[in-house]
């Protein structure tokens, strides 16, 4: 290996470091912003509610936004902003499969959010490269539940209110 090949890799590391470091910062403070930003203001959007007929979760979406086609099996949904279509919410559920014989293997998340209906979930906020999401993922028997918010990166920042307030909003059987 020759000299200048070990400053260029050290150089290239640290450049890779940063960079990861100034996107973990650009999450935590698009994350921080949404726990001060003002509320949502709900009042001016019209709503309906969406009901899945085989899982029977419900949300809220805004009656302007545009229906995708339904998968076959019928255990979700996605609406797209007329506005941008990079901006969507979805919905869909699952069957858990059956837990593993080895205890060990098990994997405990603690949820981090209420809905309005009383029910924990666990939140996943993901700012990616390109991409931002909200998931809200909920385990009530042997479903699994989830809830997302997706928009490009640039746009997030203004969605991150309102796809905080559905996902407030979803519900699920009891």
């Amino acid at each position: 290996m020759s000299t200048a090949t070990v400053p260029a890799c050290g150089l290239g590391r640290k450049i890779y470091f940063n960079a990861q470091r100034l996107s973990r910062a650009i999450a935590l403070v698009i994350m921080l912003w949404g726990c001060t930003a003002p509320g949502f203001n709900t009042s001016n959007v019209v709503w309906k509610t969406y009901t899945n007929n085989r899982y029977g979760f419900e949300f809220p979406y805004p009656s302007n936004w545009n229906a995708l086609p339904p998968p076959d099996n019928n255990d979700g949904i996605a609406f797209v902003s007329p506005q941008k279509s990079s901006v969507v919410i979805r919905a869909w559920a699952g069957n858990r499969l059956p837990e593993s014989s080895n205890p060990d293997a098990k994997i405990t998340v603690n949820p981090n959010f209420k809905t309005a209906q009383g029910i924990p979930g666990v939140m996943v906020v993901e700012v990616g490269q390109q991409g931002s999401s909200m998931t809200l993922t909920i385990t009530q028997g042997q479903v699994k539940y989830y809830w997302q918010g997706r928009s490009e990166n640039q746009d997030f920042t203004d969605y991150y209110r309102f796809f905080y307030y559905i996902a407030q909003q979803y519900k699920v059987p009891q």
